[in-house]
C-alpha cells in the first residue's frame, strides 16, 4: 500500500512540475499580440542580412516578438528541402530539443537521430504537403530519413494575435500519438532565413510554441521515405 502511495505522490509531483514549467515557458514568451517593433529593432541588424546566429542570441520574449514582426511568406517560395535548426526556447528548451531529435523521428527513443530540416511541395497558391528530414548515424556513416509527412496551407496565425497569415503545417492526417496534435507556423525574415514556431496539444498548444529556423536556399524535393 505504501508503494502505491509513493508512486502516486511521485507521479503527482512530476505532473505538477510539468505544469509549473509549462506556465513559466508561456510567461517567458511574453505577449503574443501585435506590436510596433520592427525586425531591425528586435534583431539589432538589417533583417535582409540577418543570420541564424542573430536570431539565436535573442531571448524567448524577443524571439516571439520577431515572429510577430516577420512577414507572411510567399507560399510557393517554400518549395524543396530546407535545412533547419532549433532555436533556444526558455525553460523547456532542452526538453523540446531532446524530443525533437530523439523521439519525434519515429515515436520511439532513437539515440542516433537528429532533426535537420523540412521539405515542402505546393499544390496550389495556398495548400500543399511535405515531410521532415532527420540525420541518423549508423555504423557505416550517416543517412537521411524523410519522415513525418505533413499538410501545408496559408491561414491566420493561431500563435500570434495579429490577424496576419502564417505558413501553416498540420501533422494530423499522417501521424498518431502526440505528433497527431502537432502544428507549426512559419514566417519570413529574409530570402535565406525563416522563423518557425511549433507546438503540440499536450505541451500547452499554441500558447506554448517552440521556435526554430529554416536556413538557406532549398535543395530539390526528393519525397518522403516509403513506410
Amino acid at each position: 500500500m505504501a508503494t502505491v502511495s509513493t508512486i502516486i505522490v511521485v507521479v503527482a509531483g512530476i505532473i505538477a512540475l510539468f505544469i509549473v514549467l509549462t506556465i513559466t515557458n508561456i510567461l517567458q514568451a511574453g505577449s503574443k499580440k501585435a506590436h510596433t517593433r520592427s525586425m531591425a529593432d528586435i534583431l539589432g541588424v538589417d533583417p535582409k542580412k540577418a543570420t541564424y546566429d542573430d536570431v539565436e542570441k535573442l531571448s524567448r520574449k524577443e524571439t516571439m516578438q520577431l515572429f510577430i514582426a516577420a512577414s507572411t511568406p510567399d507560399f510557393k517560395a517554400l518549395n524543396g528541402e530546407f535545412k533547419a535548426r532549433l532555436l533556444s526556447g526558455g525553460v523547456l528548451g532542452k526538453s523540446s530539443e531532446l524530443f525533437t531529435h530523439h523521439v519525434f523521428p519515429t515515436g520511439w527513443i532513437t539515440v542516433h537521430t537528429k532533426w535537420i530540416g523540412k521539405a515542402f511541395k505546393p499544390a496550389s497558391d495556398s495548400s500543399g504537403h511535405g515531410y521532415n528530414l532527420f540525420e541518423e548515424k549508423t555504423k557505416s556513416g550517416t543517412r537521411i530519413l524523410r519522415l513525418r509527412k505533413i499538410d501545408t496551407n496559408l491561414a491566420p496565425s493561431k500563435i500570434a494575435r495579429d490577424n496576419k497569415n502564417s505558413f501553416q503545417i498540420n501533422y494530423s492526417r499522417y501521424n498518431k500519438g502526440t505528433v497527431h496534435s502537432m502544428r507549426d507556423e512559419i514566417r519570413k525574415i529574409n530570402d535565406n532565413l525563416y522563423i518557425g514556431m511549433g507546438y503540440m496539444g499536450p505541451g500547452g498548444g499554441s500558447a506554448n510554441p517552440a521556435p526554430f529556423a529554416l536556413i538557406g536556399k532549398p535543395s530539390p524535393w526528393v519525397g518522403p521515405d516509403k513506410s
